[in-house]
C-alpha cells in the first residue's frame, strides 16, 4: 500500500491519500480524540502524539497536528497507523450507515431559499475545498446571515475568512439575492 500525501493551505494540516475509498458517502470530523470512539482508524491516528484533529472524506484522511509539533517527526507514525489501520480490515467507521449530507436541517418559511444554499454548496464550495482537505456544511440561515460549519482543513485555516468572505458569500450573494452575509460557526 502506498500512501500519498499532499500539504493544504493550512500549515497545521496534512492530507494523506490512501489510494482507496475512505468513505462510501458524506465526510466524518473527528475534532478531538473523544469524538473518535466510533471510529478505529481515527483512534489509530489519535494515537499518534501531537495529532489535534482528524477528518475522512471520499478518498482522503486529513490530520491536524499540535502547533509545537513538527511534520517530519509525526508523519511516518501517522502513515503507518493507516496503513495498519487498512490492512486490518476494520471499519472505518463502527455501525457506518448511510452518511447524511452533513448539512443541517431548517424547515420553515426560508426553506427554498435553504435548499438553494445547499445545492451551492454541494456543487460549487464542496468539491473545492475537499481538493484542500477539508469541508463546509451548512449550519443556519437568519435573516440573510448564512451560518456555515468549516471542517478538516478549512478549520483553523488562515486563509479560511477569506475563502468564506471572498468566495462564498460572493457566490451565494450572486446566486441568492436574500444571502446578505456568511459567518462560520464552532463545531
Amino acid at each position: 500500500m502506498f500512501i500519498q500525501t499532499e500539504s493544504t493551505p493550512n500549515p497545521a494540516t496534512l492530507k494523506f491519500l490512501p489510494g482507496q475509498r475512505v468513505m462510501e458517502a458524506g465526510t466524518a470530523d473527528f475534532p478531538t480524540a473523544d469524538a473518535a470512539v466510533k471510529s478505529p482508524l481515527a483512534q489509530r491516528v489519535f494515537a499518534v502524539d501531537g495529532v489535534t484533529a482528524v477528518f475522512f472524506g471520499h478518498d482522503f484522511v486529513t490530520v491536524t497536528k499540535a502547533e509545537a509539533t513538527e511534520w517530519d517527526h509525526i508523519k511516518p507514525a501517522i502513515l503507518g497507523a493507516i496503513m495498519e489501520h487498512f490492512q486490518s480490515g476494520q471499519p472505518v467507521i463502527e455501525g457506518e450507515g448511510p452518511a447524511a449530507s452533513g448539512h443541517a436541517d431548517h424547515d420553515g418559511p426560508d426553506a427554498q431559499i435553504v435548499g438553494q444554499i445547499k445545492e451551492l454548496l454541494d456543487t460549487r464550495v464542496r468539491p473545492a475545498v475537499a481538493q484542500d482537505g477539508g469541508d463546509i456544511t451548512f449550519h443556519g440561515f437568519d435573516r440573510g446571515i448564512v451560518y456555515l460549519h468549516m471542517q478538516g482543513a478549512c478549520a483553523g485555516c488562515p486563509s479560511s475568512t477569506l475563502t468564506l468572505k471572498m468566495g462564498i458569500e460572493n457566490l451565494l450573494r450572486h446566486y441568492i439575492p436574500e444571502v446578505v452575509e456568511v459567518r462560520p460557526v464552532a463545531a
